[in-house]
């Protein structure tokens, strides 16, 4: 959703970089690059104004332009400013109550069944006990829905009969979660397709009938400005404690993210990065900021390699690294497990200095360059994985049929792989691994 403000304005930052000493007239160049790049991204014109004056109130001072390191220290106060400016109020998820009581709103469409369910997920995460309730009496299509994303993740779904009101819907699913000793209840909200009074209303009624310790407003982060100003409709009407920005793996502008509790004071307490039920992160100004400004994401990528690859089975391969007994076999291994972590290119961007290279890694996926590799290492034998150096022409022309590629494909993998176990020897854990992918897919 960042890509072209992220370039934009990494083009505009390494520009101030690269000079060491700047002036104010170097500044006021950057500025105007800076503000063009949020207006065109669909930020807030306040928004974009007021956050254009701080950053050059701040990069003009004497300290700055006298400085050595000025050009580094305008890219700090930016990455400063734009950390300020995503972090409005409270961001911490409360689960007080007994049980806790959290209640997802937005309109229809928003998302908010797949979040009830990314929320449970997150929920037994931090050891809690979900239940999902299904308060939309409106479409039983929700309710079903609901009721088959909670299955898939072993967590109990309470849904009433057809034309139960809002409120014994709901009253209902906190009984069934007291009988069940389940300690945490999503209540999934009906929406409608535009703010009413009416919506507004049954909303209110919920909040005074059972008290939610957060109500959640799903926001769509694809309708751009128009996010903005339902956020603004509701937070006015309703007690909304957060916000909850969807599809935010789109390819919008993204101003809606950078806007939203700037102008409402509401903070984003997550991000639905995809449609599964694990691409669910929760906000942290910060790391945003540096994957926009190109300065990476670490703990967040740490964090996603946490949740799919096993300690033991990292140090065996750390270990195979290490000795130059990597094969073809453990290389896709490695590329199945890189994949459970979410798309390529939103990998990338997390890795410093790599923000630049992920539209280029994710477009190589979208070509299946990524199943081609995998289609042509399931085509061969235990022992050709283990042993490339067997693989003469016969061989490699059936490997080629059988994975519905061509023969150069075949020989292009070959001589890659035999490059990276050369540079196998020349790095060790981490290092190595890095050397390995950049050599066997950067060329592709």
């Amino acid at each position: 959703m960042f890509d072209t403000l992220s370039e934009r304005l990494r083009r505009t930052l390494a520009g101030l970089t690269g000079r060491g000493r700047v002036t104010e007239a170097d500044v006021d160049a950057a500025m105007r690059e800076i503000r063009l790049s949020l207006l065109e991204a669909d930020v807030n014109f306040k928004v974009v104004r007021d956050f254009v004056a701080r950053v050059r109130e701040r990069a003009v001072g004497a300290e700055v332009l006298e400085s050595l390191t000025a050009g580094q220290q305008v890219v700090k106060i930016v990455n400063d400013e734009l950390v300020a400016l995503l972090s409005a109020g409270d961001r911490t998820f409360h689960l007080s109550g007994s049980p806790a009581v959290i209640s997802l709103v937005g309109l229809q469409g928003a998302g908010k069944t797949t979040l009830a369910a990314k929320l449970a997920r997150h929920a037994v995460k931090l050891g809690r006990r979900p239940i999902l309730v299904a308060a939309d009496p409106y479409r039983p299509a929700a309710a079903d829905q609901l009721q088959t994303l909670g299955k898939a993740l072993d967590v109990p779904v309470h849904r009433a009969a057809v034309g139960t009101p809002v409120l014994d819907i709901v009253r209902g699913g906190i009984e069934a979660a007291r009988r069940q000793t389940r300690d945490t209840v999503i209540l999934d909200t009906a929406g409608r397709l535009s703010i009413d009074e009416a919506l507004m209303a049954e909303i209110r009624a919920i909040d005074e009938a059972v008290h939610p310790v957060e109500t959640l407003l799903v926001v769509d982060a694809m309708t751009g400005q128009e996010a903005v100003s339902v956020a603004q409709a509701f937070v006015a009407a309703v007690p909304v404690t957060g916000l909850v920005l969807t599809k935010i793996d789109g390819d919008a502008r993204g101003g809606a993210a950078l806007s939203i509790s700037a102008v409402t004071g509401v903070p984003v307490k997550f991000l639905g990065t995809g449609e599964k039920t694990d691409a669910l992160e929760v906000f942290h100004p910060d790391r945003l900021a540096g994957r926009i400004l190109g300065m990476g994401d670490i703990l967040t990528l740490v964090e996603r390699a946490e949740e799919v690859v096993d300690a033991r089975d990292a140090a065996k391969m750390e270990e195979k690294l290490r000795t130059s007994q990597f094969t073809l076999g453990d290389f896709l291994d490695q590329l199945q497990q890189v994949q459970k972590m979410g798309p390529v290119g939103q990998l990338m961007g997390m890795i410093p200095g790599m923000g630049g290279m992920a539209k280029e890694a994710q477009a190589a996926v979208d070509r299946g360059d990524l199943a081609h590799v995998e289609a042509i290492i399931r085509s061969m034998t235990a022992r050709e994985r283990r042993e490339p150096a067997i693989l003469n022409g016969a061989r490699r022309r059936r490997i080629a049929a059988g994975s519905g590629t061509s023969l150069t494909d075949v020989n292009r993998l070959v001589k890659q792989f035999g490059e990276m176990q050369k540079l196998m020897k020349q790095f060790s854990g981490g290092g190595g691994r890095r050397g390995a992918a950049t050599a066997l897919l950067g060329r592709r």
